[in-house]
């Protein structure tokens, strides 16, 4: 087993139409107004940005993220991750009756020098904190729809 790579899964139900929550989760550059893990989000170009990311524990991940696939007719947004995780993340979203299941499905390595160090000890904690990150998340956008 590579201790240093991960997969998550996570699945949102949400009540907002699918093409409400697909512009909202494309435009990354707005994720700090509703996810409180996501600290920052710089756009470099059109297609690419720098993003920082702190959960419970003490510690920023920082990741350049570069767009694969942005497709609004399937509703499906892929981004390429490199920095202190390398590795890919995507969101795919479809109708669940009048609302939105999205889900969220991330392959990375931890590339973070530290966090390779505590790679064996730290693995349950980094799950944990990843698991209450995705939490944040779909409370924030669930808020966040409501109010546009």
């Amino acid at each position: 087993m590579d201790w240093c790579r991960y997969r998550f899964r996570s699945v949102w139900r949400l009540a907002a139409p699918p093409d409400q929550v697909y512009a909202v989760l494309a435009r990354a550059e707005d994720y700090p107004l509703w996810w409180p893990q996501v600290r920052a989000v710089v756009p470099r170009t059109p297609t690419a940005g720098t993003a920082r990311f702190r959960s419970v524990l003490p510690y920023d991940i920082e990741v350049t993220a570069r767009a694969l696939r942005g497709d609004p007719a399937a509703r499906v947004l892929e981004v390429r991750l490199d920095g202190d995780l390398e590795g890919w993340a995507r969101w795919t979203l479809a109708a669940d009756g009048p609302g939105t299941r999205v889900l969220y499905e991330q392959e990375v390595e931890v590339r973070a020098r530290l966090l390779r160090l505590l790679a064996v000890p730290g693995r349950p904690f980094f799950r944990a904190n990843h698991a209450l990150m995705m939490r944040g998340g779909r409370r924030g956008l669930a808020a966040h729809l409501r109010r546009v």
